[in-house]
């Protein structure tokens, strides 16, 4: 786990109000760096390929790779070719959930018996439509600032998500191994700890190359 990159000027920095989608195209050798203002706040994580969408995050690939469900500083998330989309740089926080995917609405009536409550799912489809995708093109995706605990035989925490071990000012650097499209949902989630109970505000900056 380290605490920063080089990165060279800032090509564009938003803040992402709680609960909302962003997505941009991040050219090849700029890197994404994804900051935890507040901290605890979960963040689920979409790439695919800018050239082709059909190439997109493929977790066992990235799993297989780095041998690990905790992906830190030095790993790579995969395509479904086998091909490099992004490389994590930098990290401060080192807890990145990879299995538990994104909820939405039908999984917020499922777990928690509530029902009209959208989650990152529906932020997912929301920001991919500015590219022409669609519920066809979403896969189980990752999740910055998130600890999903493994315990001896498989199991999982009984709600899944921990309390988000994030510290306000925490992030991540990604840098793009090609021209890449980045989408993020700031998770709204307020039934498990993703984005500890309150969601709240990120900032998603990309940095040209040092």
């Amino acid at each position: 786990m380290t605490g920063g990159s080089k990165t060279g000027r800032i090509h564009s920095d938003t803040v992402v109000p709680a609960g909302s989608p962003w997505s941009a195209v991040v050219p090849s050798v700029h890197v994404l760096r994804i900051v935890d203002l507040e901290g605890r706040q979960g963040v689920d994580f979409l790439c695919y390929s800018a050239a082709d969408p059909s190439e997109r995050y493929h977790a066992p690939n990235t799993l297989k790779k780095s041998g690990t469900l905790r992906l830190t500083t030095g790993h790579a998330l995969y395509s479904d070719r086998a091909r490099p989309l992004f490389t994590i740089v930098a990290d401060s926080c080192g807890h990145h959930d990879t299995i538990a995917g994104c909820c939405s609405a039908p999984s917020n009536a499922m777990l928690y018996g509530v029902e009209g409550v959208p989650g990152c799912r529906e932020n997912f489809l929301t920001a991919p439509a500015e590219h022409d995708l669609g519920w066809k093109d979403l896969v189980p995706n990752v999740n910055f600032f998130c600890a999903v605990p493994v315990y001896e035989a498989g199991r999982l925490a009984e709600r899944t998500f921990l309390d988000g071990p994030s510290k306000p000012g925490d992030h991540v650097d990604l840098r793009a191994e090609m021209d890449v499209l980045a989408v993020v949902s700031n998770c709204p989630q307020i039934n498990n700890p993703a984005a500890g109970g309150r969601p709240t505000p990120i900032r998603v900056q990309v940095f040209g190359p040092a």
